[in-house]
C-alpha cells in the first residue's frame, strides 16, 4: 500500500500532513489527514482517532476542530480519516447527504452496488490501522478514539466492539442508537439489507445491551442541537449503559448546537481524556 503525501505543514511544533493511498477494501483512492507532536520525531507517541460526520471529508476537523494545539500539549497523533469511499461510479451515490458519498456510516456494506467499495469498518479497522502503525511513528498499544455525529456512532461501535485496538472512547453529539432513527434506518437498509437483525453489529446502544463493555465513556452533546430528539437518542444509550453498569459520563452542554463551533468548545477536554487514559 503505496502512501502519496499531498500536503504537509508546520503545525505546533508538530506536522499536520495529507494522504492517499489506493485502498484494497474500499476499492478505491482513499484521503486521511494526520497531525505528528514533535515528540514523534523521536519516540512512538499515542493516536487518536477522529471520525467525521455526514458530508465531511477528512479535511473537516483538520481545519476546524482545533485539536491539533492540545494534541501537541499531550503528545498525542491525531488520524483523521474520510468518510466514506469517492468516485465509485455507482449510480446515485451523489444523489443523497445521508446515503453514498460522505455517508459511509462506518460498516461494511453487504448490499449490491455498494458492497463492492462501502468497507468503511474494515477500512478503518484493519487497513487503515496497518497503514498507520506502519508508516508513522505510533505507538500501537495507545490507541483512542473519538468522532462526530455519523462519526461520534463509528468512535461508539469501534471502540465497544475493538477493546483490543482502542484503550479510550469519546464522541461528540453521536448517533446512538442508529437502528432507531431516520439516518440510521436508511443507512442500514440501504447497506446492509432488509434484515434488522445484521443492523445491531453497528448500533452502539444495542451492543451495550449485548454485553460491550470498555472504561468510561465521554459523550458530549449539546441541548441545542437540531437533530437531539429525532436523530441522536443519547437517552437510549445512557439507560442501557446503566442497565449494564457500562460507565458512562454523559455531558448536555447547555446552548451549543451540533457544529464545529461546538467541538471546537470542547475538544481540549476530550483530549485530555484520552492523553489521561493513554499515558
Amino acid at each position: 500500500m503505496t502512501l502519496e503525501r499531498i500536503s504537509i505543514s508546520r503545525c505546533f511544533g508538530g506536522r499536520q500532513a495529507t494522504y492517499k493511498q489506493q485502498s484494497e477494501y474500499c476499492k478505491t483512492e482513499m484521503r486521511f489527514a494526520i497531525f505528528l507532536p514533535k515528540q514523534a520525531e523521536t519516540e512512538k507517541v499515542p493516536v487518536l482517532w477522529y471520525l467525521s460526520g455526514l458530508t465531511c471529508t477528512e479535511e473537516n476537523a483538520t481545519v476546524k476542530a482545533g485539536a491539533q494545539k492540545y494534541a501537541a500539549e499531550h503528545g498525542i497523533a491525531l488520524v483523521m480519516p474520510d468518510t466514506s469511499p469517492r468516485e465509485t461510479f455507482i449510480k446515485g451515490e451523489d444523489n443523497d447527504y445521508d446515503f453514498g458519498s460522505g455517508a459511509g456510516f462506518y460498516i461494511d456494506a453487504t448490499q449490491k452496488p455498494w458492497s463492492k467499495n462501502y468497507q468503511m469498518y474494515s477500512y478503518i479497522v484493519d487497513e487503515l490501522q496497518s497503514l498507520i502503525i506502519k508508516n508513522f511513528s505510533i505507538d500501537a498499544n495507545r490507541q483512542g478514539i473519538t468522532g462526530h455525529s455519523m462519526g461520534g456512532h463509528g468512535a461508539l461501535t469501534l471502540g465497544l466492539k475493538h477493546p483490543d485496538i482502542y484503550q479510550s472512547i469519546s464522541a461528540f453529539s453521536p448517533i446512538c442508537a442508529p437502528t432507531q432513527c431516520a439516518w440510521g434506518q436508511k443507512a442500514f437498509n440501504g447497506y446492509l439489507g432488509a434484515n434488522e437483525g445484521t443492523w445491531q453489529e453497528y448500533d452502539a446502544t444495542a451492543l451495550i445491551l449485548s454485553g460491550k463493555k470498555s472504561g468510561e465513556i465521554l459523550i458530549d452533546q449539546g441541548s441545542s442541537d437540531d437533530f437531539l430528539e429525532d436523530q441522536l437518542n443519547p437517552e437510549l444509550f445512557a439507560v442501557a449503559c446503566e442497565a449494564k453498569k457500562q460507565p458512562l459520563n454523559l455531558r448536555l452542554q447547555q446552548g451549543y448546537d451540533h457544529s464545529y463551533f461546538f467541538i471546537a468548545s470542547f475538544i481540549e477536554d476530550h483530549i485530555r481524556f484520552h492523553a489521561d487514559r493513554l499515558k
